[in-house]
């Protein structure tokens, strides 16, 4: 029987929507993919989210991959709030599993900067029962870890639990803890597969 839904929050309650800030700036084509390159499509990216570097290091990182757009690398790591973009269901859909229930938690991979200057897209964070946001362990999925961690934590069965996640490879180390898990493409296909489990 299934008690617990845990979402990962990229792409499942917020959207990631690099391309469409990187295109806010003005910058042609072939600029914009050499800044994606040396950020948000770069290793480096990952350690904003594990949280073991300090913000200026990891710039510095990212203008190492490219140092002939420095200027444009600073400009676009300034400030990210418009990076991420809240899906309207996210609240009315924690509310309603909530009130049918089940406890809700999250488990997504989130930088420190993210949090603080994408506050805005995450206010659903309040209604939920907690979770974890990689950068506060020094830990990213799918590092099983971080699973074990929430469990412990929380003090969870894994097999009355249901974990969401946009990434396969985050979905796998889930079932390897004996956690279901949804590849995550809509809500509404989130809710059949819910469904198969005895969710709603």
């Amino acid at each position: 029987m299934i008690t617990t839904i845990i979402f990962d929050i990229g792409n499942v309650l917020v959207d990631f929507c690099w391309e469409e800030y990187l295109n806010s700036f003005g910058f042609d084509d072939k600029v914009v993919k050499r800044i994606a390159d040396a950020t948000v499509l770069n290793d480096a990216w990952n350690e904003f989210d594990r949280g073991g570097s300090e913000e200026e290091e990891l710039i510095e990182a990212f203008v190492r991959n490219d140092p002939d757009i420095e200027k444009e690398i600073r400009q676009i790591c300034e400030n990210i709030h418009d990076m991420l973009r809240k899906r309207e269901y996210a609240i009315p859909w924690i509310k309603e599993l909530k009130e049918m229930g089940y406890k809700v938690y999250y488990l997504s991979n989130f930088s420190k900067k993210a949090e603080r200057e994408c506050a805005h897209t995450i206010d659903f964070i309040p209604y939920m029962d907690g979770g974890i946001l990689s950068y506060q362990v020094k830990m990213v999925k799918p590092n099983p870890e971080i699973y074990k961690l929430l469990i412990k934590r929380f003090r969870l069965t894994p097999e009355e639990c249901v974990f969401m996640d946009d990434r396969a490879d985050n979905c796998c180390a889930a079932e390897n803890l004996g956690i279901h898990a949804i590849l995550f493409k809509t809500k509404e296909d989130a809710i059949e597969e819910l469904k198969k489990l005895g969710v709603y």
